[in-house]
């Protein structure tokens, strides 16, 4: 027992260490998510170059995250910093998607597989508003190519037969993509035979003219 108050002291050293590390990880995890967000809401305006300066504070922020890290692989590891890497692969996937950029790899983006398949599910689902965004404007052909892309994540994703011990929990994440591919099918296939029946009477008009 003699050597009780050195192993405690050793002890209380690492703990003040990782309490120090998760109050700054939560810290920049939160700045991640609030710039992420503006990354995509800029994707979303067109607004391009504002778009590619917040992804540049996003990866200097997670570099950062990533590097306080590397001594706590529990705290890494963790769900709010699963969470915050997860919007990081989001907000530039959604950028490529949109820009018609080749995906970021998650070795490129240096986030773990399950985060990164999260992103990838998340990047699916926003696609939606930039969809639903083209059908408004009349722009269908567009809208279809962006479709397309939604859909070829969701098959992608449903080949990703793991437990969700593994994914983080990909298989509910697929099932809100399904959901979300599914609706924006139905109201691109309406937009599409709403425009097709105007263009049959605007015919039919000019032809009786």
């Amino acid at each position: 027992m003699e050597n009780l108050p050195a192993i405690i002291d050793f002890l209380r050293e690492d703990l003040v260490a990782r309490d120090a590390a998760r109050d700054q990880a939560l810290k920049r995890s939160r700045d991640l998510i609030r710039h992420c967000s503006l990354a995509i809401r800029a994707c979303h305006r067109h607004e391009f170059d504002q778009a590619r300066e917040r992804l540049a504070q996003v990866d200097a922020l997670a570099s950062q995250m990533t590097a306080d890290l590397q001594a706590f692989p529990d705290l890494y590891f963790a769900g709010y910093t699963r969470d915050a890497l997860k919007e990081v692969v989001e907000a530039h996937l959604v950028y490529a998607l949109i820009h018609h950029d080749p995906l970021p790899t998650p070795q490129e983006l240096n986030v773990p597989t399950s985060a990164y398949l999260g992103g990838l599910a998340e990047a699916a689902t926003e696609m939606r508003r930039f969809i639903l965004d083209l059908i408004r404007q009349d722009r269908l052909e567009d809208a279809e190519g962006y479709f397309q892309k939604m859909e070829e994540i969701y098959n992608a994703l449903v080949t990703m037969d793991f437990p969700d011990a593994i994914t983080g929990g990909l298989r509910r994440q697929t099932d809100v993509v399904r959901g979300v591919t599914e609706r924006t099918r139905g109201d691109l296939t309406v937009a599409v035979r709403q425009r097709r029946l105007e263009q049959a009477l605007r015919r039919m008009e000019e032809a009786l003219h």
